[in-house]
């Protein structure tokens, strides 16, 4: 279920837009101003907060961004408040909502933040490998044990995720995500945890952990294997004894919450290199479900081709146009490395750039092209082999060159490649995602360009 707080009066338009919002399935919370509403973002949390330009809509910005609370402001007046608009954008709101509200606008609004997904928003299993997927999804999302969600980056564990969560007991209570691998450990010990005030320098107010938030719902801990040890041993406390403490608290604090686990790495063989607990793997994977690579699913590579052409030509407010047959073509065509994310943003990038009544080839931009069919293998007239002392091809273009400089192409070109996912990124350059952040860190303070994250708020701390 959404939640949306709205900071403001609800006797005016902003109440129409409640109205839309819960007639749409949204979780509503209201504050006066902007101070309750931090307070209340503080303590329960919210997947998008509207906000009268009345209210100082830059100071609930700066302050989220000052907590790391991650809530995307969208400001909301008339036409004529146009300034105050500018202002609020140019201070970091996410959008702005004018008033009297359209309903269309506030459903594109939350579809776009994630907080409404609807139900076709769910996995697409047209191949027999997902059907299959999905029919074990419907049993196991009956119970209520920890389930481990497994595969590639980019191959949908977090759609499949909500989608249990959607279809269990738990449906009424909150979903809760957050991603292990974007904070460093002593951040993510108070988003886990929560803080009393106090707590450590920075904790202005008490404030409720994720477990506290997704209480009577899901949990979702995704890239779960890149969390350190000493937070391994809390979270499988927590699992156990179905309580929290609070970083600065005097009393544990009982929760009931579901915990779905996500990863792209082999558990076990981190268990087995020492790098991952084995009772918390234990714990976690009392039941597994490996969702396979796009590659593996090529039935559902045009269907979802198609469910993204529709979404994003609602949210961009475009016509919604048909892929030619020369695009399906390519698409089948190419081996989607980067599984359905980035499908589905390549089908983002041709639904704005197409021209026409249909989207064609052209409109289709591909992070690298696909392997053509091989040839027969000819056989291939002798050569003297190379000595090594005269290195051949692209390996002869470095020499002379610093390692450190090589390493610095390599890093920005693959996060480039993978569209600015850093978890991707690393799992394709073979280190962990500390160690790509501390180098892209390292980048920041010599003056480097970065991409940034996909999807990433501006007010969000940069991995």
């Amino acid at each position: 279920m959404a939640r949306l707080l709205i900071i403001g009066s609800l006797e005016g338009e902003l109440g129409a837009a409640a109205r839309v919002a819960i007639a749409r399935g949204a979780k509503l919370g209201h504050a006066e101003g902007v101070a309750a509403g931090l307070t209340r973002l503080r303590g329960e949390g919210a997947d998008l907060a509207l906000v009268d330009l009345r209210h100082d809509v830059v100071w609930l910005v700066q302050a989220l961004a000052a907590e790391r609370i991650a809530c995307p402001v969208v400001a909301c007046g008339r036409a004529e408040d146009a300034d105050a608009a500018v202002r609020a954008i140019e201070g970091g709101a996410r959008d702005f909502l004018p008033l009297p509200p359209d309903a269309d606008l506030i459903i594109a609004m939350l579809e776009a933040a994630g907080a409404a997904p609807q139900a076709s928003d769910g996995p697409v299993a047209r191949d027999p490998s997902m059907a299959t997927l999905m029919a074990r999804a419907a049993q196991l999302a009956r119970a209520e044990a920890s389930v481990l969600l497994t595969g590639e980056s980019g191959t949908g564990k977090e759609v499949m995720a909500r989608h249990l969560h959607a279809i269990s007991k738990r449906a009424r209570g909150p979903f809760v995500a957050l991603n292990c691998a974007a904070l460093p450990e002593t951040l993510l010990e108070s988003e886990l945890f929560g803080h009393e005030k106090g707590a450590f320098s920075g904790a202005v107010a008490a404030r409720k952990g994720k477990f506290e938030q997704a209480e009577g719902g899901t949990l979702l801990l995704d890239e779960i294997g890149e969390m350190d040890p000493r937070l391994q041993a809390k979270i499988l406390r927590v699992i156990q004894e179905r309580e929290v403490d609070r970083l600065g608290g005097g009393a544990p604090i009982k929760v009931d919450v579901r915990i779905i686990a996500a990863t792209h790495r082999d558990l076990a063989a981190e268990v087995v290199a020492g790098r991952f607990r084995e009772d918390l793997y234990f714990r976690l994977n009392v039941v597994a479900l490996r969702i396979p690579p796009l590659r593996e699913r090529t039935a559902d590579i045009l269907p979802l081709a198609e469910h993204f052409c529709i979404r994003y030509a609602q949210v961009n407010g475009l016509p919604e146009r048909p892929l030619s047959p020369l695009a399906r073509h390519r698409l089948l065509a190419h081996p989607w490395p980067g599984n359905v994310r980035e499908l589905e943003n390549a089908i983002h990038r041709a639904v704005l750039l197409a021209e026409g009544h249909e989207i064609g080839p052209e409109a289709i931009e591909l992070s690298r092209p696909a392997a053509p069919p091989a040839a027969p293998a000819l056989p291939a007239p002798s050569a003297p082999a190379a000595s090594p002392a005269e290195p051949a091809g692209q390996v002869a273009a470095l020499v002379g060159r610093k390692v450190e400089e090589v390493e610095r192409e390599l890093i920005l070109e693959t996060l480039t490649h993978c569209l600015g996912n850093r978890t991707r990124a690393a799992e394709i350059l073979g280190i962990s995602i500390r160690t790509l952040r501390n180098k892209l860190g390292e980048y920041r303070t010599a003056g480097i360009a970065v991409p940034p994250a996909p999807g990433q708020p501006p007010f969000q701390i940069a991995v």
